[in-house]
């Protein structure tokens, strides 16, 4: 095999490495996947009106998010059971993105605990919180979020119930047997039973609370001064709510298309989703992010930022710590390359206007300014 020349080319190399089951696990999406392939398929209907003869010597990637200044606007977003990919899982990832000067986003679900991660050593790191049914397990666990360094707390809010994901049933997936839940160990729900369907389908239906509503999102503040991100909105509605409830930030998501299959692609639901927060809170995008142009079309669709999963979990399978490291910096490299063919140096000289989406209407032609 040649050298590794993009973020997609290591699905396979992780194909090959992993049991099935864990491949299956982490590679599929809901139901027919139709959200699956759209996340990424969307990306093409946006096409780029680069501008030229613009100085582009000098390009400068650093963001702030939260007030946190980061060194581009690709971060990490969680996934679950890192260590099933690679015998380091989360620590892997922390030191890599800690490397890289971008945030990782720490799933609730992680096979290393809060305290654990927190101990690679310095990085901003981010929260995902589950709600669980016993309220005094989710106050716990952001207490130790908190007290481990973590700067803010990313609500999933898109699964009341585990989406239907057919690998998962036919595999009938349980975490491995010498792995747990770290960060729920001490509280004896470390363990997923083994069931007819999928395992971690049926600790969800045990243990994540249906009931979840916004008036949780304002108690969550109630117990925490960390920021709250709303992870999982797709509609201006929602939107809207959220800056109402008190959200510091929106993460368009859907899940990785592991929820609700037939919802649009994350890039068509983006737009409505800025509009509607009126620049109040960041908005930030999830799924089928692969590409540096995915990220300029994210930015230029008005996202602050973008959180990339899959490659970063295959990439951990592939190569370990130094395979995250090479897709953050593939990433990287292919975007500075875009925004310098497009004429943008630094991220607020990308507009609106350096693209165009299939669902435009026709441009008017402005007339010729005098040179």
């Amino acid at each position: 095999m040649g050298e590794v020349t993009n973020v997609m080319e290591y699905e396979e190399i992780a194909k090959q490495k992993l049991p099935k089951m864990v491949f299956d696990y982490y590679a599929s999406g809901a139901e027919d996947q139709w959200t699956l392939a759209e996340n990424r398929n969307a990306f093409s209907r946006i096409l780029f009106r680069p501008r030229i003869l613009i100085d582009v010597s000098k390009i400068d990637l650093s963001t702030t998010v939260l007030g946190f200044k980061i060194s581009m606007p690709i971060m990490i977003a969680p996934t679950a059971m890192q260590k099933m990919a690679h015998p380091e899982g989360e620590y892997a990832t922390a030191r890599a993105a800690s490397a890289a000067g971008t945030i990782m986003t720490l799933s609730s679900w992680a096979t290393s605990s809060v305290e654990e991660v927190a101990s690679t050593g310095p990085g901003i790191r981010f929260f995902q919180l589950y709600v669980y049914k016993d309220r005094n397990v989710v106050a716990q666990l952001v207490r130790r979020a908190e007290r481990a360094g973590f700067k803010a707390i990313a609500l999933t809010v898109d699964t009341p119930r585990l989406g239907r994901r057919e690998a998962d049933i036919k595999n009938r997936f349980t975490l491995p047997p010498f792995l747990t839940l770290k960060n729920f160990e001490g509280l004896d729900l470390g363990k997923m039973d083994e069931a007819n369907d999928s395992g971690l389908a049926s600790y969800v239906a045990g243990q994540i609370d249906r009931s979840l509503s916004w008036k949780d999102v304002q108690w969550l503040q109630t117990i925490t001064s960390l920021p709250i991100l709303v992870k999982g909105v797709l509609t201006a509605e929602d939107a809207r709510i959220a800056v109402q409830a008190g959200a510091a930030g929106i993460i368009v998501s859907n899940h990785g298309a592991r929820q609700l299959d037939y919802v649009p692609a994350t890039i068509m639901a983006l737009e409505e989703v800025v509009k509607a927060a009126q620049g109040r809170v960041p908005v930030f995008l999830d799924g089928g992010v692969r590409r540096g142009t995915d990220v300029f079309k994210a930015l230029a669709l008005g996202a602050s930022g973008v959180f990339i999963g899959r490659p970063v979990v295959f990439s951990l399978a592939a190569e370990g710590e130094a395979g995250i490291r090479k897709v953050l910096q593939m990433m990287r490299d292919e975007f500075e390359l875009t925004m310098a063919l497009s004429g943008c140096r630094s991220l607020k000289e990308i507009t609106r206007n350096h693209i165009v989406a299939d669902w435009d209407a026709p441009r008017a032609a402005l007339p010729a300014p005098r040179l």
